[in-house]
């Protein structure tokens, strides 16, 4: 035997080369086939070339030296398993040469079957299945698929040839039709390619194996591998595998099935199955295939076999299996399995469950929902409950979710529109491979044939798209750019709207509602989260309404309240413009004793609600003079006033201006702001310290747990963190006098300035905390604003100048440099330090993930993103823990750091520890 195990791996019931291990050698398809062997499952016998080989070919154009000698091996070995001879007009051998990558790439690649046949093999096959038409079927398949796959011949030059303009289910086509059909097709290959179809089965074998190879590299897969990152290295393995025919009368067929529903996740064997067909009939879509129930009640024997495979698969891999099947004259044989293309909510559910069947742990449960999922779950769907509003159709509910966007008829349609920045709704007769970019510039997708298995199916589902198939009321007129859908006709550019969960299609664009975020499942795996994470998320919220929501979504406390968005309140904002008019320190402190028991009140309400978890209170950030009305503003409301003869007012306003005049700044952004505020106006600082503080006494006598914690913003300098803790500590000492008590509270400062993160060190011992504020950090590193970089940051990422946006995902070799400079010289002054973070990235799975690796304790992001945010932290939380023990070991910890990091806290005598 030649090298077996090397190039080329066996599989049948009595041997197997490989095994489900070995994906990246074998691809998915020959790595699960070899799998089946080995749980006794019935596969047809076969080997598979290894990607290896694909990348040698794809490098070289030829098989690498000796490769040619082991796969004729491997046909002999091939035939002695079957009893028939590849070519042998007495009893062909017939084989199926398919792609297999390593990562799934559905559609995407190219397959061949039925190779082995010419006119000699065609007449043996007819003799020994007992039916000519069932042989002339199987030649005119071979001849479709090998003049389109390999020998490039345009699909729609072929399709021609059939009735009806399409490729037709085998029992469409009688033996009558199929005589000629076979000729002609013949006939136009010749025309074609100038050389008649190869008849010698072992070079139209080695044909197709080429084409395979050859696939990996077309437009379609290009497109896919781009659109989910998949490495242009991997290449693709090839296996040929003897053929067994569901085209051989009606007790035959074809299948997919998924062992849990792949749309809703609910436990039971899902499928469809096609009779007297092959298996690109069911996945092309061009045939709608009827659900299993029919296979169970017309073979109730194959579809009981058929259960306990699925389950045993299912068991096996410990997750939820994609796989085809085969019956042939009421024989069972399984084809391919892989893990299923599923709904996000199908993910979440069947993740949850089969943790709780303890087929897998919670951790893994976690591990196998991607942040996309969630915020797919959690987008908005379509709100036809109190709307008088009729579906146009109603299909097949392929893909959940809703879709709202503007027809297109084509792929190339879809993207044009795109281009545009227009939603897109792709409808089409049926998606093929081909139409990859198309669906991906699509918002979602309505094809009139196909299943919930078809190409459009699948592939919505692995993008996580909204996606309806058979939907027979559709009727497309290309040539009017129109489509009839129910009784309505619509043209190309009129407004769509799809209901995935459902089926539903409605004219025009519905509104959207906000998704149901009690799902039980989405709870019970966002519980596991929170704690897989160790409740480390946190929520902005700048209001008690905020502090409810954050709250609700389960958030660990609050890790930014902006302060300034209380003053913009109606009854709050005139005493803070009294304050900012003040011309003596008098006037200034009136109207800030007015304030305090306003923000006394807010803390109040917002340590209630957050009773024992921490609440984060910025001290006062922006400018002065955004608490101002614009001068275009004062000007037109001074010129009202003159006119209405109301000189008091008018001589305010006029006050008000010359006061917006003298604060406003060239660069507000890096201007009189943040703890430059509490350094030149200490009072605006000792008002709010004393509000914090009084609003936590006051909720610890009302029984409540408040944990206050106080951040400085914009901080750059020792000196500056210094003075202000100090200018805090001594407020808080005031009014611990005043009130007879003292409180555990916490003093952090906000890294959002380079200089911070480069001298963290220093700042580090005066604070209990640091928080990176990385929108300003971004900002400032950078040199963009984030206001006004649109313009140049979209062209820089279509040049690759930049590879994200550096304020939606942290920048790792700028900011995240400083950021790591800072953690690793605080913690190295002041071990207990708390790092988080608080900027828009808090909210980012890949930022956040990143976070974590360098040390980071808690983010904190909008309500609206806490469900994506948590899970990312949970995904994180077995990788952070190693990294902090490595990064922590190789910080100093002498006695000195010790000492310096003990000034750090903000406990006065006989507060609890905090």
């Amino acid at each position: 035997m030649i090298g077996f195990g090397s190039r080329v791996f066996r599989f049948s019931e009595w041997l197997v080369d490989g095994d489900g291990s070995m994906r990246a050698l074998l691809g998915g398809k020959g790595s699960g086939l070899a799998e089946m062997c080995r749980l006794k499952i019935p596969v047809p016998p076969g080997f598979t070339i290894s990607t290896a080989v694909c990348n040698f070919w794809l490098e070289h154009g030829r098989l690498p030296a000796g490769v040619d000698e082991e796969i004729a091996a491997a046909v002999e070995w091939l035939e002695d398993c079957t009893g028939r001879k590849l070519g042998d007009p007495a009893d062909p051998l017939l084989v199926s040469v398919r792609s297999g990558a390593a990562i799934s790439m559905p559609g995407m690649m190219d397959t061949v079957l039925n190779v082995g046949l010419n006119e000699a093999c065609c007449q043996g096959l007819a003799r020994r299945s007992g039916s000519r038409r069932f042989a002339l079927d199987s030649y005119r398949r071979l001849l479709q698929m090998f003049g389109e796959i390999v020998l490039q011949i345009p699909r729609a030059r072929l399709d021609s040839l059939l009735p009806d303009q399409r490729s037709c289910a085998a029992s469409a086509l009688s033996e009558g039709i199929l005589e000629p059909l076979v000729a002609e097709l013949k006939r136009a290959i010749q025309f074609a390619t100038g050389h008649p179809f190869p008849v010698v089965p072992r070079a139209q074998v080695a044909m197709a194996i080429e084409a395979v190879f050859r696939s990996w590299r077309c437009e379609r897969a290009r497109c896919y591998r781009r659109l989910h990152g998949i490495e242009e290295t991997l290449g693709t393995a090839v296996t040929i595998q003897a053929m067994v025919f569901g085209n051989r009368g009606e007790k035959s067929g074809t299948g997919v099935g998924f062992t849990r529903h792949p749309s809703t996740g609910e436990r039971l064997v899902f499928g469809e199955f096609l009779a007297n067909a092959q298996g690109e009939d069911i996945v092309a879509g061009n045939t709608t295939p009827s659900p299993l129930d029919v296979l169970a009640r017309t073979m109730p024997y194959v579809h009981r076999q058929l259960v306990a495979m699925a389950e045993q698969l299912e068991t096996h891999y410990r997750d939820v299996q994609d796989f085809e099947f085969t019956v042939e004259e009421g024989r069972l044989f399984l084809l391919q399995t892989r893990a299923a293309k599923r709904s996000a909510v199908a993910a979440i559910r069947t993740a949850v469950e089969m943790a709780n069947e303890k087929l897998i742990s919670r951790d893994e449960a976690i591990g196998r929902i991607t942040p996309r999922m969630l915020q797919e779950v959690l987008a908005p769907q379509l709100d036809v409950g109190d709307a008088e509003v009729q579906p146009l159709t109603q299909g097949l509910a392929a893909s959940a979710g809703a879709a709202c966007g503007q027809i297109a008829l084509s792929s190339h349609e879809a993207v044009r529109m795109a281009e545009e920045g227009l939603s897109v709704i792709l409808v089409t007769e049926e998606t093929t491979a081909d139409d990859i970019h198309g669906m991906a510039a699509a918002a979602g997708f309505l094809t009139s044939r196909g299943g919930a298995t078809s190409h459009a199916a699948v592939v919505a589902r692995g993008m996580g798209k909204c996606c309806i198939t058979g939907a027979q009321a559709v009727v497309i007129d290309a040539q009017a750019a129109t489509v009839r859908i129910g009784g309505a006709t619509l043209r190309a550019g009129e407004w769509l709207s799809l209901e995935g969960n459902t089926g539903r299609a409605f004219e025009g664009k519905l509104p959207l509602r906000p998704a149901d975020a009690q799902d039980p499942h989405l709870q019970t795996l966002l519980g596991w989260a929170r704690q897989a994470n160790g409740n480390s998320v946190r929520a902005n919220a700048d209001t008690p309404e905020d502090a409810c929501r954050a709250l609700a979504e389960g958030a660990a406390g609050i890790g930014l309240c902006r302060t300034e968005h209380m003053f913009f309140a109606p009854e709050r904002l005139p005493h803070m413009r009294a304050m900012i008019l003040a011309v003596s320190q008098e006037e200034r402190l009136r109207e800030l004793n007015e304030l305090l028991p306003m923000q006394q009140t807010g803390f109040e309400e917002m340590f209630r609600i957050m009773s024992g978890r921490p609440v984060t209170i910025r001290l006062l950030d922006p400018p002065l003079h955004e608490f101002l009305p614009s001068r275009d503003e004062l000007d037109g409301e001074i010129t009202s006033a003159r006119r209405e003869e109301d000189w008091d007012l008018a001589t305010t306003l006029e006050k008000m201006r010359e006061r917006a005049a003298a604060l406003g700044e060239s660069n507000p952004m890096m201007g009189h702001r943040g703890c430059r505020l509490s350094i030149t106006s200490p009072e605006i600082l000792h008002m709010q310290v004393a509000a914090i503080l009084q609003a936590a006494l006051r909720v610890r006598d009302q029984g409540y747990t408040p944990e206050p914690e106080i951040m400085v913003p914009l901080v750059a300098s020792e000196e500056e963190m210094s003075t202000l803790a100090g200018m805090i500590r001594k407020t808080a000492a005031e009014v611990f006098a005043r009130e007879g008590t003292t409180l555990a509270y916490r003093i952090g400062s906000m890294i959002e300035l380079p200089r911070a993160a480069l001298v963290a060190d220093a700042i580090a011992v005066h604070v209990d905390f640091l928080s990176f504020g990385t929108n300003d950090l971004t900002q400032m590193t950078y040199g963009f604003s984030r206001d006004d970089s649109r313009t140049y940051i979209d062209p820089y990422i279509e040049r690759k100048i930049l590879t994200a946006d550096p304020f939606v995902t942290v920048d790792r070799k700028g900011v995240g440099a400083l950021m790591e400079l800072a953690i690793r010289s605080a913690k190295g002054v002041h071990p207990g330090v708390k790092i988080g973070v608080c900027g828009e990235h808090g909210g980012d799975p890949a930022s956040i993930e990143y976070f974590y690796s360098i040390g980071v304790d808690y983010v904190s992001c909008s309500s609206s993103r806490l469900a994506t945010a948590q899970l990312a932290a949970a995904q994180a939380a077995r990788t952070r823990a190693s990294a902090m023990q490595i990064s922590h070991d190789r910080l100093p910890a002498t006695e000195a750091h010790f000492a310096n990091a003990s000034r750090g806290t903000s406990l006065v005598p006989g507060a609890a520890p905090v």
